[in-house]
């Protein structure tokens, strides 16, 4: 029985989650900006005084953080050169030249990480197959390095074309550059050996931009946390949701960038296996953002490809992509810190601007003024104002209603109540439209899912989301507040390798093919034996077309090596797995050739199951002592609200809605069409009353 650590940097809160021998202790401390490792040593105080335990009893510390993405949003980066062959300089702003916006006549495209002057090109071409087309011009590589080390660059991308077919080029010209400048440089053939040279270009950039940040910073947590007693490894948690050493996330902090949502859709992932749930969706609402993801069969949903900082809401292709394995979810500003304001026509709009933890909402009394979502919520009744974060941050009423009415209110000629349920309910319909593109996307029907909420802000907003979406059931696990730094605590070591390549199943070479796999199962599980020496499964995926189109799907392959034999079988497989994407496969046109494009290992530790339990319908009603006036949406007014302790209620305890569970991290608010009834293992369920369950 270990003492395990998970932490988590968010926008606004700092999450700490300390399971010490299987008993868990959990704190939340507002982020420190100016110093984000403070805020871990602050929380790690708390939670190591309330377990009776010293630094130096911890075994493992598993730390996850938005640092990297907020860097890439902010632009917060340090001045990066990019070089890249010659006629490929403005790939990354040209994109792919898609239209998100189709009839926006004035549409604009992001910014791209690194303007044109910083980009440098140079002579020298691999082949798609990998072969020289044209040898690299490395007196003029020297004249460029020159430029770079004159230029003030704080850190150096190199992306070739063709590079993951054939990465000699880039890694001549890092030599090449670090002989004169002594910056991180970063190749894209290690970074995202993916082919499409605009999405790798542009991960290759993004890593290079925060390295030094990243780095910077891991480096100052390793030696505070040795100062304050704590001797055991760290460990980070990436996008796809494995665990990885720190010099690998320093070397490669673009991995980063999901890195503490990914342990959110892990916990949500674990709660759906607990209770035998097929199809869920996860919903992580914390102080700055919303997070939404699909699970199915207990394992959230993955992608090669995500985007960064959507520059239009929801809509894809606006944003930054970032071409490596990362759990799929759709992300907007919409936490408890997100700014309310009115447009030009009179509407309310919340985010993405957010208050953070400086200054924070109005009602923090630490300096802010603009109305946040969390006053909103405070005006409604949903909180405490004397017991809001276990009672650590007092609340000020008159200080939400002020910024309200000031902000919203006069500009509509609302009072501050009806203010803020129009705030309220413009941030819940953002997130049900949000979770609506994101379930579409997929090809899933939102309302068939069962909702697991979790973060400082989902419980108050969960009841009220479901309303929305027509879903019939919600779950609340324990420690719901602290959801993502648990679900660090029960992340595996792992790593997925991907390598590029086109293989046509008409010209399969199976020695070339266990090739490649080999090397990808020897990096993967290399990356895995940096954290265990236990047993590693592995998942083998390739991602296959018909010739001709522009995407692929995944297709399971089996662990061993391939025989000329098994060109049948893949073939097979793949119009399986095409079927059930499309509808069918496309059969009996003459010539038309199948294609592997890129092959996946992913190797993690295995790890055991929970306890499975069964779902409890609650018939043991609960009388609730004490109640106060909580405004009511699907009522549009306030009605009186029973107000419970979580820890009160035993296992089938039902409250009737509307009520108010109260914890120490988190409040979940009933509304008045749900009931609640606890579960056996502490988490609670909302259940729709009409569906007479």
């Amino acid at each position: 029985m270990s003492i395990r650590l998970g932490a988590d940097i968010g926008g606004t809160f700092t999450d700490i989650a300390l399971d010490c021998r299987g008993t868990m202790f959990s704190t939340k401390v507002l982020t420190n900006y100016s110093a984000p490792e403070q805020a871990i040593l602050d929380g790690i105080v708390v939670v190591m005084r309330d377990a009776g335990i010293t630094p130096a009893e911890l075994d493992i510390v598993i730390h996850g953080t938005t640092l990297a993405t907020n860097a890439l949003i902010e632009r917060r980066g340090v001045r990066t050169a990019l070089v890249t062959t010659e006629g490929f300089r403005d790939v990354i702003e040209m994109r792919t030249e898609n239209r998100f916006e189709q009839y926006d006549l004035n549409l604009k495209l992001p910014t791209p990480l690194i303007p044109r002057e910083d980009r440098f090109t140079v002579k020298g071409r691999i082949g798609a197959q990998g072969q020289e087309l044209a040898p690299l011009d490395e007196a003029a590589l020297e004249q460029i390095a020159d430029r770079i080390a004159a230029g003030g660059f704080g850190a150096v991308a190199i992306g070739f074309i063709h590079s993951y077919m054939n990465p000699a080029h880039e890694r001549r010209a890092r030599e090449i550059i670090a002989a004169k400048v002594k910056v991180p440089i970063s190749i894209s053939a290690e970074v995202s050996p993916q082919m499409r040279e605009f999405e790798r270009f542009n991960t290759v950039c993004a890593n290079a931009y925060v390295r030094p940040q990243m780095a910077d910073y891991l480096a100052r947590l390793q030696i505070r946390l040795k100062e304050m007693g704590a001797q055991c490894p760290v460990f980070m948690i990436h996008s796809g949701g494995g665990l990885i050493s720190v010099e690998t996330a320093a070397e490669f902090p673009v991995r980063l960038v999901e890195s503490g949502p990914a342990g959110g859709a892990i916990f949500a992932a674990d709660v759906a296996q607990r209770f035998g749930l097929d199809t869920v969706v996860s919903y992580d609402m914390g102080g700055t953002t919303a997070k939404i993801c699909l699970i199915e069969d207990f394992q959230p949903k993955t992608a090669r490809t995500f985007e960064v900082a959507r520059t239009y809401r929801f809509c894809k292709g606006s944003g930054m992509p970032i071409s490596i394995p990362v759990i799929e979810m759709i992300e907007i500003g919409a936490g408890g810190g997100s700014i309310a304001w009115v447009d030009a026509m009179g509407r309310i709009q919340t985010g993405p601007e957010s208050a953070a933890s400086e200054p924070g909402p109005a009602c923090y009394q630490r300096g802010g003024e603009r109305p946040a979502i969390t006053d909103a919520d405070l005006v409604l009744g949903k909180l405490d104002p004397d017991n809001f974060a276990g009672g650590a941050i007092r609340l000020s009423v008159a200080n939400a209603e002020g910024a309200i009415v000031r902000d919203v209110g006069d500009r509509l000629n609302l009072p501050a109540e009806a203010a803020a349920f129009g705030i309220v309910e413009v941030v819940d319909e953002n997130m049900a439209n949000a979770a609506r593109v994101h379930a579409v996307e997929n090809g899933k029907n939102i309302s068939d899912n069962i909702m697991i909420a979790f973060g400082g802000a989902a419980p108050l907003h969960a009841a009220r989301l479901c309303e929305k979406l027509g879903v019939d059931e919600c779950l609340i696990p324990p420690g719901a507040g602290v959801g993502s730094a648990i679900g660090f605590l029960k992340a595996p070591f792992g790593y997925e390798a991907l390598a590029s390549k086109i293989v046509r199943l008409s010209q399969f070479d199976p020695a070339q093919v266990n090739a490649l796999l080999a090397d990808l199962k020897a990096t993967a599980e290399g990356f895995v034996r940096a954290g265990t020496d236990g047993a590693i499964q592995r998942e083998i995926t390739a991602f296959m077309r018909y010739v001709g189109q522009g995407w692929e799907i995944p297709v399971t392959l089996p662990d061993r090596d391939f025989t000329a034999g098994d060109v049948e079988s893949l073939r097979d497989s793949f119009r399986e797995n095409y079927a059930r994407f499309f509808g069918r496969a496309i059969d009996g046109l003459d010539g038309l050739e199948i294609e592997i494009v890129t092959f996946s290992v992913k190797a993690q530790d295995e790890r055991p199951a929970p306890e499975r339990l069964e779902i409890t319908r609650g018939d043991k009603a609960h009388e609730a002592s004490v109640t106060r006036a909580v405004f009511d949406p699907a009522e549009g007014k306030p009605l009186t609200t029973a107000i419970v302790e979580r820890q009160s209620l035993t296992p089938g305890a039902r409250v009737s809605g509307p009520a108010v569970i109260v914890e120490r991290e988190t409040s979940t608010v009933v509304t008045s069409p749900f009931d609640v009834v606890m579960q056996a293992d502490g988490t609670l369920l909302l259940t729709r009353k009409e569906t007479g369950k």
